[in-house]
């Protein structure tokens, strides 16, 4: 009874107020076919574990020097352009509903075959809720809605907060700063498949360092999708 009079309120709102597209502002959907076509793939030649640009193959010189705790990152898009602007509305906006379809889009990234639990990179308790919502774990559920599985946005959980991680730092350096600030529930992960969601991946160290934090935990692998790569 709850999702049908969730649906009918929808559906009557959008009668009064036809969504957006987010992108073009052209009315019929938060995020339109045409913009939809136009977002920045995260295509062509990258290391198979972490997703990066590479020249040769399979492997980055990274994840072959050391190897991550995640098995693979996937994403749907590049940061640049359309991508950039729906994660900043999504993220800073209060633009909530467009995480589903951001999250189809990186569903289409991912073989959800051999995934047992969906879990959200978590925010420290502070920036949350001064934000009011985690976009991660907006995604996060998502992508479980679509994907039929489910979701636990309690299986991990920052331990500290942490300094925001600039673009210009360099790798060695983000890695030091999230460092043990996760920690995985193992009562919720333990011997589970866990696909990690996150928004934006640049270097992979926070999805390092919250895999790491589940395998501890006792998952018996970790997996991670995301919305945008910024290469």
């Amino acid at each position: 009874m709850r999702n049908v009079l969730e649906r009918a309120s929808r559906i009557a709102l959008d009668l009064l107020y036809p969504p957006q597209c987010a992108i073009c502002r052209r009315a019929g959907a938060l995020l339109c076919d045409a913009c939809a076509d136009a977002l920045p793939p995260a295509d062509g030649r990258r290391c198979q574990c972490c997703w990066v640009p590479i020249t040769g193959g399979p492997l980055c010189g990274h994840c072959i020097e050391r190897a991550p705790a995640f098995e693979s990152i996937r994403t749907a898009c590049v940061m640049e352009e359309g991508a950039r602007s729906l994660v900043h509305r999504l993220k800073y906006e209060g633009m909530s509903a467009l995480a589903e379809p951001m999250a189809l889009l990186m569903l289409s990234q991912i073989a959800p075959g051999d995934v047992d639990l969906i879990v959200p990179v978590p925010l420290h308790h502070g920036r949350e809720r001064s934000r009011g919502y985690n976009q991660s774990a907006l995604l996060a559920k998502q992508v479980a809605a679509a994907a039929g599985l489910p979701f636990d946005a309690r299986a991990a959980r920052r331990t500290r907060a942490t300094a925001p991680l600039a673009k210009t730092m360099h790798r060695d350096e983000r890695r030091a700063i999230v460092a043990g600030a996760f920690a995985g529930d193992a009562a919720r992960v333990a011997k589970r498949r866990v696909l990690l969601v996150d928004d934006v991946v640049t270097t992979g160290a926070t999805l390092d360092a919250c895999a790491d934090a589940l395998l501890a935990a006792g998952a018996a692998g970790v997996r991670c999708v995301t919305w945008a790569r910024a290469d």
